[in-house]
């Protein structure tokens, strides 16, 4: 990557000694000449880092990516989260492009362009033919609030949250926009799960209906997402945040695994062997807790 000239770096520092006075109108005002000149700024524990301004829009974070004002052409929307690992988003959205109905659009949302992520997105966004809808975003604001941007912004009546590690190797996408024909099925999936009889876990449940879905890959009408409040805001991490949105869609109807097992390959989940064993797990416990709440 290209070096920043002089002069940017010393518009960047002192871009870092108002945040530090904690004059943030004159670090706005430093953030956005740097971006006019083509350097983007990025904030971390070290101090910061630029690069060139890529060929997409980057927003400041999820809070930003516009809500949907109407509806659309597309029954369903398959919503991703990109955060870094690059090829498997490649190997994800080929599978998608490949197997799912054409009148199935992709939404996907960058969060930082991790390793590059950001850039392969566009670079499938662009030759997908209008198929995929992409936003960049600089900063995360934790698992729920991400996925909430992507709820909000969706135009189709079906939302399918699935996952980056989640591949097909067939059509899994018409099955579960058939089980939502049924007008008591509000959400359907290709992994069901039902609580222990001590309520310390849950273990694997399905086909029919079930107690909660994961989101591997997860099909939900999407007024009754947003019904519920969307995914849980106070989730920063995603595992068991999925269960507490399944028993909180459970009030509105039913939530099912398809009797057919779907075409659907698991690749590595890089979101769970990847994090931080000590985050992974405090997070975990802390979204298991709420779960609790709502089973007793």
């Amino acid at each position: 990557m290209t070096d920043p000239p002089p002069e940017i770096l010393e518009l960047a520092e002192r871009r870092s000694r108002a945040r530090q006075a904690r004059d943030f109108v004159a670090a706005d005002r430093f953030r956005d000449q740097l971006q006019q000149l083509g350097w983007l700024v990025t904030d971390s524990g070290a101090g910061f880092s630029l690069r060139p301004v890529p060929p997409y829009r980057v927003l400041p974070n999820p809070d930003a990516v516009p809500q949907a004002s109407q509806g659309g052409p597309w029954p369903a929307s398959v919503a991703l989260l990109v955060e870094g690992y690059p090829d498997d988003l490649r190997d994800c959205v080929t599978a998608l492009l490949a197997a799912a109905p054409a009148e199935v659009q992709i939404i996907a949302l960058d969060i930082g362009n991790v390793s590059g992520s950001g850039d392969a997105l566009h670079e499938v966004a662009v030759a997908s033919a209008g198929r995929v809808a992409e936003w960049h975003v600089a900063a995360s604001k934790g698992w729920g609030v991400a996925r909430n941007a992507l709820l909000r912004a969706d135009t189709a009546p079906v939302h399918v949250l699935m996952e980056t590690s989640t591949i097909l190797t067939g059509d899994a996408i018409t099955p579960l926009l058939a089980a939502l024909a049924d007008p008591a099925v509000v959400a359907a999936g290709w992994r069901g799960a039902d609580p222990d009889p001590d309520l310390h876990g849950f273990h694997d449940a399905g086909p029919g209906e079930v107690t909660a879905l994961l989101s591997y890959l997860m099909a939900v009408r999407t007024q009754a997402a947003l019904a519920v409040g969307g995914l849980p805001v106070g989730a920063r991490y995603y595992r068991n945040a999925d269960l507490e949105f399944s028993l909180r869609l459970g009030k509105l109807g039913k939530l099912v695994v398809p009797a057919q097992p779907l075409p659907v390959r698991q690749a590595t989940h890089r979101g769970y062997h990847d994090a931080d064993p000590q985050y992974r797990d405090a997070e975990s416990r802390r979204n298991y807790r709420r779960v609790l709440d709502l089973l007793r």
